[in-house]
């Protein structure tokens, strides 16, 4: 077989805007699956990118996503407490609630407590002369997996 029709696929990591702009056209038809990547299409993600890129000059990555998302769940456990702060308040405060992340549809499981979200397929192509993600399938409501065994 000809090694470089070999493509790969992995973590999300691996296809990592900045990894990218390493590997250039090398990169091209490498599949990975991941939670968040800048070019979701979704308003509220392109709201997202837009302030991101406003504020930084780069694109948000899954660690910008993951702070966007933390901030939000803070917010609105206060909101439901009334400001109240002891943990277990906050934490019941949370318990089955959903909401629009710029990475798509997601909630906190009632159960386990984790965050409940879309883990995108992606395939790197070539779009308008740059490397990039493409979504090319999903899985909603993807909970812990470890957690889901130990039931």
């Amino acid at each position: 077989m000809d090694p470089s029709k070999i493509k790969i696929m992995g973590q999300g990591e691996l296809a990592d805007e900045s990894a990218l702009k390493a590997m250039g056209d090398a990169a091209i038809g490498i599949i990975t699956a991941f939670q968040y990547d800048y070019t979701h299409e979704s308003l509220a993600n392109k709201q997202f990118v837009a302030a991101y890129n406003g504020k930084f000059n780069r694109n948000p990555d899954i660690f910008s996503v993951g702070g966007y998302d933390g901030m939000h769940l803070i917010y609105e456990a206060l909101k439901k407490t009334g400001g109240t702060t002891d943990g277990d308040s906050l934490i019941n405060a949370l318990i089955g609630t959903q909401w629009e992340s710029p990475r798509g549809q997601v909630s906190i499981d009632p159960e386990t407590r984790d965050i409940v979200n879309t883990v995108y397929i992606r395939r790197v192509e070539k779009v308008n002369g740059q490397v990039c993600n493409v979504e090319i399938a999903k899985v909603e409501n993807v909970k812990d997996p470890v957690k889901a065994r130990m039931k």
